[in-house]
């Protein structure tokens, strides 16, 4: 298997709304690492898992959505509680449309907390 990882961070505001989360369920800050892992079984024809500059195009545009914002004021997330697990399938699902017609293989989207703690999803695009 093949694999190419891109790099970002976002910057977000949330509150998780649970007495699961302690002072957690309060409105706080988290700074995330997102690293986004493509990967094939074999290379395309330009002998590429993906082409590096559209993958962190598309990484991008779907982090500016949530760069900087209170995720519970955002539309889609209003109800939800936004753990890092949580997060990491709603990055997956949106990037997967988002790279769709130009990547046929497994997207794995992990969300760095901080240097001991961290979460990931994978699935087929």
């Amino acid at each position: 298997m093949y694999r190419l990882t891109v790099r970002d961070h976002i910057m977000i505001a949330h509150s998780l709304n649970s007495e699961t989360f302690g002072p957690a369920k309060n409105l706080h800050g988290a700074t995330y690492i997102v690293d986004t892992e493509y990967a094939t079984k074999d290379l395309d024809k330009d002998n590429l898992v993906i082409d590096i500059c559209l993958a962190q195009k598309a990484l991008k545009e779907i982090l500016s959505d949530l760069n900087y914002k209170n995720l519970d004021d955002h539309s889609e997330l209003k109800s939800k509680i936004t753990t890092t697990e949580y997060m990491c399938k709603f990055i997956h699902e949106k990037l997967s449309r988002s790279v769709k017609s130009f990547f046929d293989g497994e997207l794995k989207v992990t969300l760095h907390e901080n240097h001991i703690a961290w979460a990931s999803f994978e699935d087929k695009v």
